[in-house]
């Protein structure tokens, strides 16, 4: 049934849209053998796969292996065959697209000229509403992108247990060559054109920052949705995340994407039999680290890693890389991007010839666009483990190469998936109409602080008060916590809970199936299962 992946990438993009779903005639256990080991028949072509068909790929992968699973696991009536139909065709369900809006309109610039705009949101699937997905500004925008960050929005959506279907939109545009003003204005046509389509409302899709967007872009869009198309919605800024806190926003959303990116590097690192596998010692301590982007997941990634004891020696950026094998302090290089807009010449380290992902470090973080490993540079990459900070950074190729040498890659689908986690949090919290934590903080205080006299008061009775009173000293860690928790404890404590349990999941999955390091194809068979079961349990509409 599955398109195995060495089809994929031989095939050029436009045969492969022409081809469709194409069933194959293989057996599942045939089958399966042929999608595990990935594509051999590439030959001389560049490793630059379709990025959907690669996302599609991925898919197959994990399909392949848990189908005779799901088969086994429906209880029903139905004969054995009528359940592999059933398993195969919610599982062709799944893998499109639902929706793709396309969009283009008018700005007129600063100096007068006129231009048009072109836009795309793609919904990948509404087995959970909202959509859920970020917007992106770039020139390398194209329907094949939105497409494929859609779907991988459903998976990621599925891994960390998340009720989101999947959504993602672009915008074609180079933000460096626009001002404010006409930002503002391409930023609130876009909602407009989605609006007017109904592809946005806290219901039906929920937008958020992506590159090159932020708490502004999102405040604007906001601002356009609540007073036009929801003017008599109650719960118009619910159709959007990622706003500053006086438009609705959430502590804890701009750093959210990377201290997830964090806990999910800290969930493998500390666990002693990856790293036995991969030999090292578990834990932060003697581990070095290299990021490749220092923007809002990059900054916040080298952070808390820093903060933990890991320590950078390399950052890559588009215009230059640089090194330094005693380590870079972040908020040091935060504060020279700032005031020089760039990276290069940060006089705390090197300019680095050559890739800086293929220089020496424990820890690699590509956290910049997609298809960044290759079959051509993964052979020379040196870290023991691969973290996946952005969407879709390695080739099916390259993650071949990967398995082979012995490296572990903590997948996208889960590791990036701290925004949409506290983008959930926002977003409840907008329809709640109350901030985390305002019910219950001073009924929280007060109770730790009982708690406290009422301890002194029992040793006091117990052994009296010849002496004076006997004094309870609470540690430091309970002091911090004893006024109560903020809503910004809530949202870390949340978030890291989801990326704790979310990689225990793929760990049993990955020991379940004996799948070794492959964390990516583990997290498509969580993400597939918990899919599969919503479109099995409430079946389909006029079928």
């Amino acid at each position: 049934m599955y398109r195995y992946l060495g089809e994929l990438l031989t095939r050029s993009a436009g045969s492969a849209l022409a081809s469709g779903c194409v069933d194959s005639a293989l057996p599942a256990s045939s089958s399966l053998l042929r999608v595990r080991r990935y594509a051999d028949a590439a030959g001389d072509e560049p490793d630059d796969p379709n990025f959907f068909r690669m996302v599609e790929g991925f898919f197959d992968r994990g399909a392949a292996i848990v189908e005779d699973q799901l088969v086994e696991d429906l209880k029903t009536r139905e004969t054995p065959e009528q359940k592999r139909h059933r398993v195969r065709g919610i599982l062709r369900i799944i893998k499109p697209c639902n929706h793709v809006l396309s969009v283009s309109f008018p700005i007129k610039r600063d100096n007068g000229e006129w231009e048009v705009i072109e836009g795309y949101r793609a919904q990948h699937s509404q087995h959970r509403t909202p959509c859920k997905g970020g917007i992106r500004y770039s020139t390398d925008v194209s329907v094949d992108e939105v497409k494929a960050l859609a779907s991988l929005m459903t998976y990621k959506c599925a891994v960390v247990d998340v009720p989101f279907g999947g959504a993602k939109a672009g915008v074609k545009i180079n933000t460096k060559n626009y001002s404010d003003n006409e930002l503002e204005k391409i930023t609130r046509r876009f909602t407009i054109e989605l609006a007017k389509k109904g592809f946005i409302g806290p219901g039906i899709d929920v937008p958020a920052p992506d590159m090159s967007t932020g708490e502004r872009e999102m405040s604007w869009i906001a601002d356009t949705y609540a007073n036009t198309i929801a003017h008599t919605d109650i719960n118009a800024h619910a159709c959007v995340t990622g706003k500053p806190i006086s438009q609705g926003g959430i502590h804890g959303r701009i750093s959210a994407t990377g201290r997830g990116v964090f806990h999910g590097i800290e969930n493998f690192i500390q666990e002693a039999s990856y790293m036995s596998m991969l030999g090292l010692t578990p834990g932060f301590q003697d581990k070095t680290f290299i990021v490749q982007g220092f923007g809002n997941v990059g900054l916040h990634s080298m952070r808390y890693l820093h903060r933990f004891g890991a320590k950078c020696v390399g950052v890559g950026e588009i215009d230059g890389a640089i090194y330094n094998p005693e380590g870079i302090d972040p908020k040091q290089l935060e504060d020279y991007k700032l005031q020089h807009g760039t990276i290069v010449g940060f006089p705390g380290a090197r300019p680095y010839e050559g890739s800086i992902l293929e220089a020496d470090c424990h820890i690699l973080i590509p956290a910049a666009g997609e298809k960044q490993l290759t079959r051509h540079n993964a052979p020379r990459i040196k870290a023991k483990i691969v973290a996946e900070g952005a969407n879709g950074p390695t080739t099916p190729q390259a993650d071949k190469i990967f398995l082979e040498n012995n490296v572990m890659v903590i997948p996208d689908m889960y590791l990036n998936a701290g925004g949409v986690t506290v983008s959930y949090f926002e977003w409840l919290k907008n329809l709640n109409h109350v901030s985390y934590g305002r019910l219950t903080f001073k009924y929280e205080r007060d109770s730790n602080y009982h708690l406290l006299m009422s301890v002194q008061e029992s040793l006091e009775r117990k052994f009296g008060k010849q002496g004076g009173p006997i004094p309870v000293v609470p540690t430091a860690d309970f002091q911090a916590r004893v006024a109560g928790a903020s809503e910004k404890d809530i949202v870390h404590s949340g978030l890291a809970y989801t990326m704790e349990r979310s990689a225990r999941q793929i760990m049993r999955t990955a020991s379940k199936y004996n799948l070794g390091l492959d964390l990516r194809t583990a997290a498509y068979v969580n993400a597939i299962e918990k899919v599969f079961k919503v479109y099995n349990e409430a079946g389909l509409t006029f079928t």
